[in-house]
């Protein structure tokens, strides 16, 4: 993926503290700008990979990127004993609290504040980690990813949800359009912050998504590693397990 793809390009500061400050300014629009731009559907991925990760050994969960804490709600259905949903943006996590405590999951999902690239947990501590349209805001893919292989335990595994772009030269060219014009539209109209949404656009484009994701997982310690294009291919859930 393209280091250069930053909420604001012209600006000195790192990817990180960017896309940290993003997620905090639109935290309050997200779940519902999400429902809409996706029509809804990434419910339903969302429910997949659930089901991906219960095929799997699940006692303990590290949910990354867990933002408003969609997947870690949707996780809560498994029988594990520990889940920890870990965000880099206070604003999105505080959000995600709020929504875990409502449905009274705050005893069994723990909320928590940290870097994916520098994780505050010992080797071989999980049997599963998911990221749900996270991996893509990584300013250093392959450390992040080399982070995740060291927290999982032997044969634990790692399940990513993440945007994609069609094969389909039709269903590339619409998917184009409305993630380029369509988004950040819409971004703008319920947000107020375009500039957030053409960066989600941009990054999704700039994702190595398919068979050069497969190469990137592989380099960076993951084995039988598998993908499964969802939607027409504007999204791919990726499995990959630790040696």
């Amino acid at each position: 993926m393209k280091q250069s793809v930053k909420p604001n390009p012209n600006n000195p500061e790192t990817k990180k503290k960017q896309v940290t400050q993003m997620f905090n300014g639109i935290s309050r629009s997200y779940d519902t700008l999400n429902r809409i731009i996706t029509l809804g559907v990434d419910v339903l991925w969302r429910k997949r990979v659930v089901r991906e990760i219960q095929k799997h050994k699940h006692d303990v969960l590290l949910d990354i990127a867990t933002g408003t804490g969609d997947l870690v709600i949707a996780l809560s259905k498994l029988k594990t004993k520990k889940i920890i949903g870990l965000d880099i943006s206070p604003g999105m996590l505080e959000i995600g609290k709020q929504k875990v405590k409502a449905v009274g999951l705050d005893q069994r999902i723990d909320m928590q504040l940290g870097d994916s690239e520098a994780l505050a947990y010992d080797d071989n501590t999980f049997d599963g980690v998911t990221i749900a349209f996270g991996v893509r805001n990584f300013e250093h893919l392959d450390l992040g990813l080399q982070e995740i292989c060291r927290v999982l335990k032997p044969q634990g595994t790692l399940v990513i949800l993440e945007t994609a772009v069609p094969q389909n030269p039709i269903l590339k060219s619409l998917y184009s359009f409305y993630t380029q014009k369509v988004m950040p539209f819409i971004g703008k109209m319920f947000s107020k912050n375009r500039t957030a949404y053409q960066y989600l656009s941009d990054s999704a484009a700039a994702f190595p998504c398919g068979k050069a994701f497969h190469n990137i997982l592989k380099k960076n310690g993951f084995i039988s590693i598998e993908d499964f294009p969802q939607t027409l291919g504007v999204a791919s859930i990726y499995v990959g397990k630790k040696p």
